[in-house]
């Protein structure tokens, strides 16, 4: 593992919304490997050789692409306790660097030799209220024609008080993430709503009935019967909406 130095160190720390439920909802989550799977695989044809990835959480999204070949990539958080458990993960690990990065104050060179192949956030642009900046941050960030891929959580009516208390300043529509990625300055490429059946499961546990995602007999069902059939379903047809929106795009 490496470590940049880091002046962000010193930045105001920029995490919205409850980080220790932040925290705690990817450990409960981290289970539904069938979920985690699909995901990763939909991100990795995109990554190219050394990717950059906003908001890596626990790690895990990271240590699948690295274990399906990504030769290196940069891991990065704002919250200490989470750039914490990313230095202890990948200690050791030559192929990873840990760092601190506000996307959206960041101002690393323009496309240096170092530039990355690809940035990716999986659940985390909704966390910023600044979103096209931190789009935009990709012209200074990622290589000419590397991508720039987006998961994100769908529809506005699904915001739910978890959504809040995790710190979701919104939600997204193909149609309003189409116009963060061209005001940002981005070719879009591929844009798909994701997850048919868990835009309703949303709507209905977290945002009517107030629920909290974790483990238990309830996500390895989903994860092991639902998972499975709707991604075998959306493989072959596009889906209409979802629970999230799935985008990639080009820088210039």
């Amino acid at each position: 593992m490496k470590r940049e130095p880091e002046t962000g160190d010193s930045l105001e720390s920029r995490v919205l919304g409850d980080s220790g439920l932040q925290s705690q909802t990817l450990e409960d989550i981290s289970s539904a490997v069938r979920y985690h799977s699909w995901l990763t695989d939909l991100a990795l044809p995109y990554l190219g050789d050394n990717p950059l990835e906003l908001g890596s959480g626990l790690g895990d999204y990271a240590q699948t692409w690295l274990d399906h070949g990504v030769p290196r990539m940069t891991v990065t958080d704002l919250d200490p306790t989470r750039l914490g458990v990313l230095r202890q993960r990948f200690t050791g690990d030559p192929r990873v660097t840990v760092r601190l990065l506000d996307v959206v104050t960041e101002v690393s060179p323009s496309r240096g030799a170092d530039a990355h192949s690809s940035m990716v956030a999986f659940n985390v642009l909704e966390h910023i209220p600044q979103d096209v900046e931190a789009l935009r941050a990709a012209h200074r960030l990622v290589r000419p024609g590397g991508a720039v891929v987006m998961f994100v959580p769908a529809f506005p009516f699904a915001m739910s008080e978890f959504d809040r208390e995790i710190g979701h300043v919104r939600r997204y529509t193909k149609s309003s993430l189409s116009q963060a990625f061209a005001a940002a300055g981005l070719e879009l490429e591929e844009m798909r709503y994701v997850n048919i059946p868990g835009l309703a499961a949303w709507t209905v546990g977290m945002k009517w009935f107030r629920m909290t995602p974790g483990d238990g007999p309830l996500l390895r069902v989903w994860d092991g019967v639902v998972v499975p059939t709707t991604r075998a379903i959306e493989k072959r047809l596009r889906a209409p909406f979802g629970q999230s929106v799935f985008a990639v795009a080009r820088v210039p």
